[in-house]
């Protein structure tokens, strides 16, 4: 009976240890994303491939860079090898759910001191010279009773979860700002282009009333005027072109390149984002890494409060040990060598000024501070989303009127310049139009290159491919 009584004892104190039970904290989620335009269903499914997804956008040199990313770029690498430690660590904690086995030996040779204390008065001491020789088979076995080392291994697997989402989501974060990158450089491609037509386009002008002064039909003032708006625009030119070399310094480091060895020509094909499919708003609980990422932090801060608690608990050790000692290795193997011993170890802590209170508290703070952090992941997540399906919507329709904008931009300037050949204008009125024009094609690029960066956004947004 007091075996039993012992056994149901050591079952309620490993209760009493034991992490709380974890259940994933609730996050208000809406039934449905604000759409203002129409968009495909998606079903999402944490457990398919996600593929390459920057594919959609139909860019070969973009997907060349993808993969270039993806195989050298040293912020990958170094997530990878966080993992790798993570998964080592689960294998170390997952070690003291079993017995540690070791195997000892020594040879010595001794003299022992005649004038050592005494351990019996009716026996003096003798001073002796010679060998030992020893070899021992140990076992160490932690008897977790109060869950301390299940507790470890149950932290360490969920730390090892949240290193896996992790690495998907650097994965999404490098190919994202790679593709975003690359989409700001290729819209100031299509703008330097512009601007470029702009300049010829100028200097036509330019030659046009340098000759019509030269002959007496018009004041120096039209010249100044054309040459003026000339110099602006060579001057957005340079400040363009600064701007396109920082992105293609930043692509360069995101594909793990030396940026004064890489190089990227200008190119202004027409390109058009995909269709992203969308959800609900709790498929992002299921799609997004960084969501994933959190909530396996939520586990493991979990099971860190149950491996506090067992501080309060005794540590058994189970030691048992065989071997043989002897004077000389002829006996060494004898059965008179032979020696062993099986005992058990306990420690209990009595009084340690409150640390392990402190520590219990601790756990649970930590275990609070996920908790926070999981909902602003997903606060945050809902308003990405949210973001790109508002900004799409309202960038499709700015561009439809940008597109309108610059053909009538084109149209006043075609009349300011019969106008002015009329006689019926100033100059003035041709350089208005020239600017205005300028502007529209500008904000055409820009609206593209807007457009395309959003539908990247989104993606990242709802956790990578569909």
């Amino acid at each position: 009976m007091r075996g039993w009584w012992a056994a149901a004892a050591a079952v309620v104190l490993g209760g009493c240890a034991s992490a709380p039970p974890y259940v994933r904290p609730d996050v208000e989620m809406p039934a449905a994303w604000k759409l203002d335009a129409p968009w495909q269903e998606a079903k999402p499914s944490d457990a398919s491939v996600r593929g390459p997804w920057w594919q959609r956008f139909g860019d070969a040199q973009l997907d060349a860079l993808q993969e270039q990313a993806l195989a050298a770029s040293p912020t990958l690498e170094a997530a990878v090898a966080r993992l790798a430690q993570a998964r080592a660590s689960v294998d170390v904690a997952s070690a003291g759910l079993f017995p540690q086995l070791g195997l000892s030996g020594r040879a010595a040779r001794q003299k022992i001191s005649a004038d050592r204390p005494l351990t019996n008065y009716n026996t003096p001491n003798f001073s002796t010279v010679q060998n030992d020789y020893g070899l021992s088979f140990n076992v160490a076995y932690e008897a977790d009773l109060f869950g301390r080392v299940r507790g470890t291994v149950n932290a360490a697997q969920a730390s090892a979860e949240q290193a896996a989402a992790d690495l998907q989501n650097v994965r999404l974060v490098l190919a994202s700002d790679l593709a975003g990158n690359y989409f700001n450089l290729r819209e100031l491609d299509i703008e330097l282009e512009v601007l470029a037509q702009s300049i010829a386009l100028q200097r036509r002008a330019l030659d046009l009333t340098t000759t019509r002064h030269e002959l007496g039909a018009t004041s120096g003032l039209d010249v100044a005027q054309q040459q003026a708006l000339l110099d602006t625009t060579l001057t957005q030119v340079d400040l363009l072109q600064r701007q396109r070399d920082q992105f293609e310094h930043a692509i360069a480091a995101l594909a793990g390149r030396p940026a004064p060895l890489f190089t990227l020509a200008p190119e202004t094909g027409p390109r058009t984002p995909p269709a992203v499919p969308l959800g609900l708003p709790a498929d992002i609980l299921q799609r997004r890494p960084d969501v994933a990422s959190a909530e396996r932090a939520m586990a493991s801060a979990n099971a860190q409060i149950g491996v506090a608690r067992a501080a309060y608990y005794p540590n058994i050790t189970l030691g048992p040990s065989l071997g043989v000692d002897s004077r000389g290795l002829s006996s060494l193997f004898s059965a008179s060598s032979l020696l062993w011993s099986l005992g058990v170890s306990v420690a209990q802590p009595l009084f340690d000024f409150g640390r392990t209170d402190a520590n219990v508290a601790f756990t649970q703070a930590g275990y609070q501070l996920t908790v926070a952090n999981y909902r602003r992941v997903v606060l945050t997540a809902m308003q990405e989303v949210e973001d790109g399906i508002t900004g799409s919507a309202a960038l499709d329709r700015a561009l439809v009127q940008a597109r309108l904008a610059e053909q009538s931009a084109a149209r006043v300037l075609q009349l300011a310049n019969d106008r002015y050949e009329g006689g019926a204008t100033t100059y003035l009125e041709v350089i208005t139009a020239q600017q205005s024009l300028l502007n529209a094609q500008r904000q055409v690029a820009q609206l593209v290159g807007q457009r395309l960066l959003v539908a990247v956004l989104l993606v990242k947004a709802l956790g990578g491919d569909w």
